[in-house]
């Protein structure tokens, strides 16, 4: 594992390298009056085989794929991941509150995984010490 993590830091050390010194003979710097490029998510993790695999699951995505599909009885490879993304939920309702209830008026750090099978999406969220849950009827504004 540590292997492979060295190996993705070291192609994204070298891609970035190359990115460098490309962006500035094209004037895609910020100070040549061009836009900054985003920095990806997360790299690439190197398959098994030797080459480029798909990126390695959260454990809150992994927890949620599972949840969705024992819910919809289906296998967890029909479950589409669409998003998973770090968030500062505004409160302790983690972005889906419900009504009648009270929460904390802290920010709390933590996950929003969007699923989709046959046609529907689902959110789960996830905070503080709370596993990814699914959040039926999300806060309007979400994050």
């Amino acid at each position: 594992m540590r292997r492979r993590m060295a190996a993705a830091a070291a192609t994204v050390l070298a891609a970035g390298a190359l990115l460098t010194g490309c962006g500035t003979e094209t004037g895609s710097s910020p100070e040549a009056g061009g836009s900054p490029t985003a920095p990806a998510e997360t790299a690439p993790e190197e398959s098994p085989e030797g080459g480029m695999g798909v990126d390695p699951m959260r454990p809150e995505q992994e927890q949620a794929v599972d949840d969705l599909a024992q819910r919809l009885d289906v296998d967890p490879a029909a479950i589409e991941v669409v998003a998973v993304e770090d968030v500062s939920w505004p409160d302790g309702s983690l972005g889906c509150p419900e009504p009648g209830q009270m929460y904390t008026q802290a920010v709390v750090e933590g996950v929003r995984v969007l699923l989709a099978h046959d046609g529907t999406e689902y959110a789960y969220h996830s905070g503080g010490d709370r596993e990814p849950f699914l959040c039926e009827s999300p806060a309007a504004g979400g994050a």
